[in-house]
């Protein structure tokens, strides 16, 4: 049996030389003010047990990673109709990038990139009646954590310097891929990406994607085996924004991350995981948390691959 907890005990010293070589997201100013030697990891197993280390149950700013949870959401009660609004294809762009989105005539080219986020943000309030209530009651079922919250300080610190969201969700709403009005995506959408959870929370609340849909804490599905698996391919090749080649090729996981530094991965029929480091290089994923991804595969062989 692999010994885990060993395995996560040798990752700070793998890590040590990437930190202090990228920087927290400072154009969201909240994001700018967590101390950069923050890391976590945690380790939730289909079979139920958890291994942690470090900083892993302190609350972050999963910003990104809550596309993962909003579109398992949105196919949850739209199924397959969410891919008549929003592509599959990786983007090879920044995510959020307008000039994409003005080329292809205003269909985002997957629903992770910030432009596809909206519009599913846009498909979930045609369903939930009280859309920031019913998301954080969805992901308090999901990781078994009946305190979660949202960051206020978070949530202003985007609304206030979101400008570029704005943009992109006006052009989408011109191309008529935005039905409600734009200020109440815009609202939900920022305070899905505020949502604060610690790595063990979100290794917890993904386990349904290693389970081929199947709820972590409740007998019932959360999607069918057909959508966890379609939702994994989406991560593995659109999950870390224009470097989804290199997690692919060097970690060998489905991984969705977060510009507040976490970043999920699953191993599909076995376990899920989320690391946590605030140092983001240059294309908007963690470095400490990707080389911390990166040896755990070495050491324990779990690549899809």
């Amino acid at each position: 049996m692999t010994d885990f907890a060993s395995i996560l005990g040798s990752l700070p010293a793998a890590i040590a030389p990437y930190q202090g070589k990228g920087k927290q997201a400072d154009y969201i100013p909240a994001l700018a003010e967590i101390p950069s030697d923050k890391f976590g990891m945690a380790i939730s197993t289909v079979d139920g047990r958890d291994y942690v280390i470090g900083d892993a149950e302190e609350g972050f700013s999963i910003q990104s990673i809550s596309k993962l949870f909003t579109l398992s959401l949105a196919m949850h009660y739209a199924g397959e109709r969410v891919f008549k609004r929003v592509g599959v294809e990786p983007s090879g762009n920044p995510f959020n990038s307008l000039s994409q989105l003005e080329s292809e005539n205003g269909i985002p080219r997957n629903p992770f990139i910030n432009a596809g986020a909206l519009v599913i943000a846009d498909v979930l309030l045609g369903h939930l009646g009280s859309p920031k209530q019913d998301f954080l009651d969805y992901m308090r079922a999901l990781s078994g954590n009946l305190d979660l919250q949202y960051d206020e300080q978070v949530f202003r610190s985007e609304y206030d310097t979101g400008h570029r969201n704005a943009a992109l969700a006006h052009y989408l709403y011109s191309f008529g891929n935005i039905k409600h009005p734009i200020a109440q995506v815009l609202d939900f959408y920022f305070y899905q990406c505020s949502l604060n959870m610690s790595c063990l929370d979100l290794a917890r609340a993904s386990r349904f994607l290693a389970m081929e849909g199947q709820h972590p804490f409740r007998d019932e599905r959360v999607v069918s085996p057909l959508q966890a698996r379609r939702i994994n391919t989406l991560m593995m090749t659109c999950g870390t924004y224009d470097e989804a080649g290199e997690f692919a090729f060097h970690v060998g996981l489905p991984c969705k991350s977060g510009v507040g530094g976490g970043i999920v991965a699953t191993v599909p029929g076995k376990m899920s995981i989320c690391v946590w480091s605030p140092e983001l290089g240059k294309k908007g994923n963690s470095l400490p948390g990707m080389q911390a991804l990166k040896t755990f595969v070495e050491k324990t062989g779990l690549a899809v691959f």
